[in-house]
């Protein structure tokens, strides 16, 4: 049989069976959209968050009393520079601001400016910054979602934080951050790390914690065990350690809607095998018509698989298309506030493109595999009937 032939009278079938195809059609496309959807926000987050991991240093030191976590002394890194191996040692500074008007609080992160060995992501913030206009007065640099918040409230140069003895400390806005960056610096506010301390009622020979990079791979456990010895009261925690808990966390979210995913698509095959077993007798007369004519079982199948490919992947086309615009123009509104969590300043975020070949192919196989032999096992059970029973 030409080939010609053969899909001339494929998409004629196409044209005839179309509103046989559609509720098919439709809850396939359905089902690749809200997979496709969860699958592209996933690498996308999971990208964002292993790149800021990535800048991280390789290991932070808290300093823990009865569970908790209290501020680390500066002296302490004394100790820890002594232990070969070790570079870039530094304080770090950060911690809560509670804004009572909104319930909500603000992360204030103190930098030293004239350090060389500032946080790579703060760094990229921070090349907006002129620096000696900077420190001329007490000032910051808001994020997104703290600026919306202070607007509302008209502090549109300068906010008075209330400080532990009850005073004010009046800061200028210097700047706010954009909105590219509300991944991580949506509800930040950025200043000189002595201000921070005061605001957070840290002592001047305190830290939050302190934080060190061991270039070479091979000492890191070695460092870390010496660490550990220096000071009973402390937590190590190592970057990969931290990777793998977001790793371990986004897996876990993916999982659950996998396996809604797993549990939709075998009801839809079911559904559409029962479909497929009753076979109508108009099916059934066409079937016979084309063995009349010469038709072999293995064209009738071949015919029925191609009629039923074309469906399916016309609908994973258009469902990965949709969740495509639904992720990345539309930038995935409710569905994103279940992989980040509904954090207490409402962040808009946006997501940057990432797409996972491997991981397309993958859906695609199995979506395809089971959806086609769904169709493969009735249509053959009718094609192997004899041509005058079938036009009966």
């Amino acid at each position: 049989m030409k080939n010609s032939v053969f899909f001339n009278f494929l998409f004629l079938l196409l044209s005839k069976h179309k509103s046989k195809h559609l509720a098919i059609f439709i809850i396939s496309i359905l089902i690749v959209f809200l997979t496709s959807s969860i699958l592209f926000l996933k690498n996308s987050l999971q990208k964002e968050v292993n790149s800021t991991l990535e800048n991280q240093s390789d290991f932070i030191i808290q300093k823990i009393n009865s569970g908790k976590i209290e501020n680390i002394p500066t002296l302490w890194i004394d100790d820890f520079s002594s232990i070969n191996g070790v570079k870039q040692i530094q304080q770090r500074v950060y911690g809560y601001y509670y804004f009572m008007p909104e319930n909500i609080y603000f992360t204030i992160v103190g930098v030293d400016l004239f350090e060389e060995n500032i946080n790579k992501n703060i760094k990229e913030l921070l090349n907006i910054l002129n620096i000696s206009e900077f420190l001329e007065t007490n000032s910051m640099i808001i994020g997104n979602g703290v600026k919306k918040i202070f607007d509302k409230y008209h502090y549109f140069d300068f906010y008075d934080f209330k400080l532990q003895n009850n005073n004010l400390e009046t800061i200028k806005i210097f700047k706010d951050l954009p909105k590219e960056a509300n991944i991580v610096a949506n509800d930040l506010i950025i200043m000189d790390i002595n201000l921070a301390k005061k605001i957070l009622n840290i002592n001047e020979d305190e830290a939050t914690d302190i934080i060190l990079n061991v270039p070479n791979n091979l000492e890191r456990q070695n460092v870390k065990e010496q660490i550990l010895l220096k000071h009973s009261n402390i937590r190590v925690l190592q970057k990969d350690e931290l990777k793998k808990m977001y790793e371990n966390m986004f897996n876990y979210k993916g999982g659950i809607f996998l396996i809604l995913f797993i549990v939709v698509l075998f009801t839809f095959i079911l559904i559409l095998y029962q479909r497929y077993s009753m076979i109508s007798s108009t099916d059934k007369r066409e079937i016979g018509i084309l063995k009349a004519v010469g038709w072999s079982i293995k064209d009738i199948i071949k015919l029925k698989i191609m009629e039923n490919f074309i469906v399916g992947f016309m609908a994973f086309i258009i469902g990965v298309i949709l969740a495509y615009i639904f992720i990345f123009i539309l930038n995935a509104p409710i569905l994103k506030n279940i992989f980040i969590g509904f954090s207490n300043i409402q962040n808009d975020f946006i997501i940057s493109s990432n797409i996972e070949i491997s991981s397309l192919i993958t859906l695609f196989l199995f979506f395809m595999i089971p959806f086609l032999s769904a169709i493969l096992i009735p249509v053959w059970k009718v094609a192997i009937i004899d041509s005058t029973k079938s036009m009966k």
